[in-house]
């Protein structure tokens, strides 16, 4: 992987880590993140209340041309349900609240703290 593909890693993963505190924050419990399957990927699985929550985070310096929130197309929602779905299949099925597909981006400034937007059933 090239220096340009591991700092995307990294931006990445520091998206995710602050999404999972504003999840936490908002009272909901992180029970996975990063889970795979032959679908794809969802970047944190949690529980709000007896809701079952699939969560894209979507991370972006402030310089990039595109908002985080605006990354979240019809196909990428249609990608999540199924992954969603895979999701519920391997781990018991739909609890009582059921499901719901949340975004967390975060914009990174070039000064200043980042600015994490959490959003609800956005698909």
């Amino acid at each position: 992987m090239n220096a340009k593909g591991v700092a995307q890693q990294a931006l990445g993963r520091y998206g995710e880590e602050l999404a999972a505190r504003r999840l936490t924050e908002a009272g909901m419990t992180v029970i996975a993140r990063n889970w795979r399957c032959r679908g794809g990927e969802i970047d944190i699985v949690a529980r709000d209340g007896d809701a079952l929550v699939v969560c894209e985070v979507k991370t972006r310096r402030a310089a990039d041309f595109e908002h985080p929130m605006a990354a979240v197309r019809p196909a990428k929602a249609e990608r999540l349900r199924g992954l969603a779905g895979r999701w519920l299949a391997d781990h018991g099925g739909p609890p009582p609240g059921g499901v719901r597909i949340d975004l967390v981006g975060v914009l990174l400034p070039r000064r200043g703290a980042p600015l994490v937007e959490h959003v609800r059933g956005v698909a």
